[in-house]
């Protein structure tokens, strides 16, 4: 098949498998989080709204009304009854509080929040509505607040706005007290219905329960405020009209909410203020600074509402897994003021969008000869597809499906490749280069070699692994606030290590954040595996040293990582040379190895018990405080004298019940100084002396070993030990010459 006969065949069958898996769903979890990504990302440039205020009843205002007013928890309604006096210049008071129950404080409690609610003349009462429980089924026949008159809903419509997350009818209610619900001027719904992924990240305008259109928390401060009741339905734009305000919805009937970031962008008041203000004026006093005043919300939409631990509602959003309920229903309200709701892009504009990316990736893949053009015309086009997302989202207010395009690319730009590979010798070359990033070469020859290896499958090897992680790298990622200098920190160290292995003639497995999994002798066979293993090791701890003293010179390590470092007790002082620590293990044996996955993603990997047994030996060091490169005895068999090791203890690892002798690789021989040499030959005496219980003898020899180097954590390790068992001798049928039993990974 020629190039001009194969572009529309390749770009035709790679757009309609990816319609289909895009209409299937097998995209969705992905481009929610995608989407959820460009939230978290753009919510900092997103200016809450000025009209909305937002009233916190947190820990400190709990504690605080217990100590100064006695009041335990729950509080008096007498105290919602305060704070509606100092809110009177609010346009609307919205309580995001369920008041299903009567006061435990009396009846005059409810009667008290009752007066100031009727008296204020716009507050908010909220009521949840369910399919599976509440203490209502019917709509309160003498309740008559405010609810929406639909105009241009048909029937199904509205019933949209009645299902539940599972689709089951909302047929379940949960009002205030009566007392609270007719003193109120509204009862706005809470119910908020997530994503299949149990993601809040759209609301309803309102909820239609018992043939009523029940404006939501969000929606209700607004009628109250007077701007009517009256909404219409544009079937052909799936638009609600309301007065000067339009609301895309969805299918369901639910809108896809801007969110601008946590509570905090809305400068909240506390309750406790509030409530210490309210007393200052009550005894006709100014409130002092940085107290409120009532002139504060004037004009503006009042939400109060529970933010103490255990006893706010609790949604998973864009923003936050944990994240409280009522921060959906005041961003429902800010997109209603701002005008700017998110809509998912259209589905002709999508099927379009993706039909030019993937004729244009197979275009300019299929018939360009200069690998590089290729390359980075499609890295490019793969960068506007994430930029071009990211910029319709924060300017256009849509949500466009950005996995799907980049699939679109990605799968156009392997099966050009692979049409290549198929047809023409010439584009190994391209290859090559192509994956030059991800395999070892002896790979990547291999391959050209043979492209029958691209198949799923694997053969059994005698080959070593070996393991390395950052010690408290978790720390310091966390200290080093700075993502991109994270990701600096990280290419900076991985590319050094990474560089010693291959020129050990080493493969990368994989990098699992700082960790670096790397396996010798495939796919090209080496007799000498276990030696090229151990020399990486050894070269790696070298390097180590410049690796630190570069990123310290480039700001890389701050002084913040390295206090956070010293405050957890993992370095001594913040003039440590070292602060990255690299830990290594290593072990030779029977390994699985070859191309793993499903035919369309494969990893030419490593997998075997004696894998396992290399990732065990890297988490094994912390338990010995060795200088960084634990092998196991079935490596040291491997190696001969090449390098300097000295022997620990035989040691039961978990998963594995037979206990294996550890060793310590310290240099390599030829460039070990002589006391390095002699400190290795008594070790071996002191260890033998060790587990025939001769602790005496055996501690003398530790500490001439610590006596060499202060800074030897094994030898003070075994030193101390001994004196602990001559302090309290081991039982000698437990002793089992020793053997430790580690409990950890």
């Amino acid at each position: 098949m020629n190039k001009k006969t194969a572009a529309p065949v390749i770009a035709g069958a790679v757009f309609a498998a990816v319609v289909l898996l895009h209409f299937a769903g097998a995209f969705e979890y992905l481009e929610n989080r995608s989407y959820d990504l460009r939230v978290r990302v753009l919510a900092p440039f997103l200016p809450p709204s000025h009209d909305i205020v937002v009233v916190l009843v947190n820990q400190d205002s709990i504690d605080w009304a217990q100590r100064e007013r006695g009041w335990g928890w729950p509080w008096p309604r007498a105290a919602y009854a305060e704070m509606l006096e100092f809110f009177g210049a609010a346009l609307s008071v919205t309580f995001d509080i369920l008041f299903t129950e009567p006061s435990v404080h009396r009846e005059e409690d409810d009667a008290a929040f009752a007066r100031a609610s009727e008296e204020h003349g716009a507050v908010v009462q909220g009521a949840f509505f369910s399919g599976r429980t509440g203490n209502a089924d019917r709509w309160p026949q003498d309740l008559d607040t405010p609810v929406f008159r639909t105009h241009g809903f048909d029937d199904a419509v509205l019933k949209r706005f009645g299902l539940g997350a599972g689709g089951e009818p909302l047929t379940g209610a949960q009002f205030p007290i009566p007392a609270l619900r007719h003193s109120a001027a509204g009862i706005g719904s809470l119910t908020g219905i997530p994503d299949s992924d149990g993601i809040i990240r759209r609301l309803r305008l309102f909820t239609y329960f018992d043939g009523r259109a029940v404006p939501g928390l969000a929606s209700m401060p607004l009628v109250v405020a007077g701007y009517g009741n009256e909404i219409s339905f544009n079937p052909r734009t799936n638009v609600i009209e309301w007065g000067n305000f339009s609301i895309p919805v969805g299918r369901d009937g639910s809108t896809l909410l801007r969110f601008r970031g946590d509570l905090e962008r809305y400068h909240p008041f506390y309750a406790k203020d509030i409530l210490e203000s309210y007393s200052y004026l009550a005894r006709g006093e100014l409130p002092p600074l940085p107290l409120p005043i009532p002139e504060d919300f004037e004009g503006t939409h009042v939400f109060v509402g529970l933010f103490a631990p255990g006893l706010f509602d609790i949604f998973s959003t864009p923003i936050a897994t944990v994240y409280p309920g009522m921060g959906v229903h005041i961003t429902m309200l800010d997109n209603i003021l701002q005008g700017d709701f998110i809509r998912e892009s259209s589905v002709l504009a999508n099927l379009l969008i993706l039909l030019t990316a993937v004729a244009l990736t197979v275009l300019l893949c299929l018939f360009s000869t200069r690998v590089l053009l290729t390359s980075a015309g499609t890295v490019l086009a793969l960068v506007l597809v994430v930029a071009g997302s990211f910029a319709a989202y924060r300017w256009l207010g849509l949500w466009v499906p950005m996995i799907t395009f980049l699939t679109g690319i990605t799968v156009a730009f392997v099966s050009v490749i692979l049409f290549n590979y198929a047809t023409e010798g010439s584009q190994k070359r391209f290859i090559k280069t192509a994956f030059s990033q991800y395999l070892s070469p002896k790979v990547i020859e291999r391959i050209i070699a043979d492209p029958s290896q691209l198949r799923l499958g694997g053969e059994k090897s005698e080959m070593t692994a070996i393991f390395t992680d950052v010690r408290a790298f978790s720390t310091i990622a966390e200290a080093l606030s700075d993502p991109q200098k994270l990701v600096e920190l990280l290419n900076h160290y991985l590319t050094r290590m990474s560089d010693i292995i291959l020129e050990n003639q080493g493969t990368i497995d994989k990098y699992e954040g700082d960790a670096i999994i790397a396996f010798f002798g495939a796919p090209v066979h080496f007799a000498n595996h276990a030696s090229l293993a151990c020399r990486s090791a050894i070269h790696m701890k070298r390097a180590e040293t410049e690796v630190n003293r570069e990123a310290l010179e480039l700001g890389l390590i701050t002084g913040a990582v390295l206090e956070a470092l010293v405050k957890k007790g993992i370095l001594q002082s913040a003039n440590d040379p070292c602060p990255m620590f690299t830990r290594l293990g290593i072990n030779s044996g029977e390994m699985v190895v070859g191309n793993m996955g499903t035919p369309n993603k494969m990893n030419y990997t490593i997998m075997g018990n004696a894998v396992n047994l290399a990732a065990r030996l890297e988490g094994v060091n912390k338990a010995y405080n060795t200088g960084g490169i634990l092998i196991s005895e079935y490596t040291r068999a491997q190696i001969g004298d090449e390098f300097v090791v000295r022997p620990l203890s035989r040691v039961r690892v978990v998963g594995i019940n037979t206990p294996l002798r550890l060793y310590e690789l310290l240099d390599i021989r030829e460039d070990a100084d002589q006391g390095l040499l002699e400190m290795a030959q008594n070790w071996e005496r002191a260890m033998a002396l060790y587990e025939r219980r001769e602790f005496n003898a055996a501690a003398a020899l530790f500490n001439e070993a610590l006596a060499r180097d202060n800074a030897d954590l094994v030898a003070k390790k075994y030193y101390a030990r001994c004196r602990a068992h001559l302090a309290s001798p081991p039982d000698e049928k437990a002793w089992c010459d020793g053997v430790d039993n580690l409990t950890e990974k």
